[in-house]
């Protein structure tokens, strides 16, 4: 068999080197129009930033070390421009020409391009996309200490680098048109890295965009939409890819939006031709809906069992619907996400309660313990559509337990039962995950009834906002014509609740949930009509934080 790959990482070279060890006989050619192979692209922002000293350690394997231990022949430099499926041969461009290549077994992994915004004057050299080692060499060594670093895109990749940029002492400036940055996060979880960037030094200009660039001598000048002009020794375009697929869809080989249609197992729309990775489209496990993954372990998943498929192997498996699971380190914090999201079940109309928790990653009275915030989606069933955390440790176990129990068709109570490791180091008797499966519970069989941040208007103008937290707390921030009665005198303080609510029903909040939830059981049982502050007033600052219902001491004076 001669099995020809497009595309020399992630998807591409895991089905190479898996076809090789099916078959030992097969002549298998990988194509890869860029300098390197098979190199560590998630590592890039770590390079840029020194934790990753030098770029060796980025080239996990080399067209010689591919070509001594598993007989893989890998031609860099070499970029497929057009397929023929009915002679089954691909034309690929060399420094020396043009080359045909002819194939029994055509598998396409060429990845996706970054987007370039249609800005003016973004053609400038102070301008740079993050996609190779030699992108993130140049970066490295067009930014030094002192120097100023616009990024323009707030997502994953952009963070990043933005983090690594600051870590190398130069202020950096990130311009994002969303709400908010990260945003396949909530914009709850990623407030925490927001607050982390700003601890930083980095500056956000969310909600807006670069209109122009003009380049000078010694510096690029970014105008914003705002207004605004930042001066940059260096700008970093991240705003996203799309799926580099125009030999692809040249061919006949069906593409939606872009990206590369396959079946179960792969194969595309021409017999002998198979595709996986940033190009292909993906099927949401939740939601059904298909989108390319731009995610380097469902490409390496799925470059495994298409080399299945393509040697014929007995009962090959299906690749299955993703989730997305995707972790990012911004500073001392960890955001985390696997599953659906709130505009994903929207759009998919799927009905939805989220589930939000505070709650320490090991035990509170071992030295270190650290606050995670968890939020969960649960469907009418309860069953767990998605989730996310955020926190300075564990939100990396956290996140993979989640994946787990959606992969498995868990609802939320099942968690209570998971049966997870404990130790005071480690862990709580009652693991954040088994309280998240308590609190889904209690919201599931009516125990527990929740209030959303985003309410706050029309909870303020209906209910009696009580406050549980203590009188401390309260002095520090509040709502503007809450009643504050700690947790601990409910019981004794139930006359004049009812007196100050005068028939209105009660909205409790304090600080996480975890109290207004005593309070509201208290009040439940003694006759009030009463709902808690799902994620508390931690959760309601970082998702209004300039509301004017907030009341801060330095509003009173």
């Amino acid at each position: 068999m001669k099995l020809l790959v497009i595309g020399g990482n992630a998807a591409g070279m895991s089905c190479a080197a898996r076809a090789r060890r099916n078959d030992e006989h097969a002549e298998i050619t990988v194509l890869e129009r860029g300098t390197d192979v098979s190199y560590a692209s998630c590592g890039l922002p770590y390079f840029i930033g020194g934790e990753i000293a030098t770029e060796e350690p980025l080239r996990v394997q080399t067209p010689d070390s591919l070509s001594r231990i598993l007989n893989i022949t890998v031609r860099t430099g070499t970029e497929a421009i057009a397929i023929d499926p009915h002679t089954r041969h691909v034309t690929a461009r060399t420094a020396e020409g043009l080359q045909e290549l002819s194939y029994d077994a055509l598998m396409l992994a060429p990845g996706a391009s970054p987007v370039l915004p249609p800005i003016p004057g973004l053609d400038t050299e102070r301008t740079t996309v993050l996609r190779t080692i030699d992108d993130a060499t140049r970066i490295r060594a067009h930014a030094p200490a002192g120097s100023t670093a616009v990024v323009i895109g707030g997502g994953f990749i952009g963070i990043e680098a933005a983090e690594a940029l600051a870590a190398n002492g130069l202020d950096v400036h990130i311009v994002d048109m969303a709400p908010h940055i990260l945003p396949p996060l909530e914009p709850e979880i990623a407030a925490i890295a927001e607050h982390e960037l700003r601890d930083r030094g980095v500056t956000l200009h969310t909600r807006t965009t670069a209109e122009r660039l003009e380049s000078t001598p010694t510096h690029a000048a970014v105008h914003l939409a705002t207004g605004e002009t930042l001066s940059a020794n260096i700008v970093l375009v991240a705003v996203g890819v799309r799926p580099d697929t125009e030999f692809v869809s040249a061919a006949g080989i069906q593409c939606e939006r872009g990206a590369i249609v396959v079946d179960a197992h792969g194969r595309t729309s021409q017999p002998g031709i198979w595709a996986a990775g940033d190009a292909v489209q993906s099927t949401d496990m939740v939601t059904g809906a298909s989108h390319p993954v731009a995610l380097a372990g469902p490409a390496n998943r799925a470059g495994r069992l298409i080399a299945d498929d393509i040697c014929g192997l007995p009962h090959p498996r299906c690749i299955p619907a993703t989730l997305g699971t995707a972790i990012i380190r911004v500073g001392a914090q960890t955001l985390a996400r696997t599953g659906a999201g709130r505009t994903d079940l929207a759009h998919a109309g799927i009905p939805f309660q989220a589930i939000h928790i505070e709650a320490a990653n090991h035990a509170g009275y071992f030295p270190g313990a650290k606050t995670l915030r968890i939020l969960a989606l649960m469907g009418e069933d309860g069953r767990l559509l998605g989730a996310q955390v955020a926190g300075q440790a564990g939100a990396d176990t956290r996140i993979d337990v989640l994946a787990a129990a959606i992969r498995r068709g868990a609802h939320l109570d099942d968690l209570i039962d998971d049966d997870l490791a404990y130790s005071p180091p480690y862990g709580q008797a009652k693991d954040p995950i088994n309280l998240l499966g308590m609190v889904g519970e209690n919201v599931r069989t009516g125990q527990l009834r929740l209030w959303y941040a985003e309410q706050l208007d029309d909870m303020a103008a209906t209910h009696l906002i009580l406050d549980v937290r203590s009188r401390a707390e309260y002095a520090q921030i509040h709502l503007q014509g809450s009643l504050n009665i700690p947790h601990t005198e409910i019981r004794t303080h139930l006359n004049e609740i009812r007196n100050a609510a005068a028939g209105r029903p009660i909205a409790v909040t304090c600080a996480s949930g975890k109290r207004s939830y005593l309070a509201h059981r208290i009040l439940v049982q003694n006759g009030f009509d009463s709902r808690s502050l799902s994620g508390g007033m931690n959760l309601l600052q970082d998702t209004l934080p300039t509301h004017p219902l907030l009341i801060r001491p330095q509003d009173r004076s």
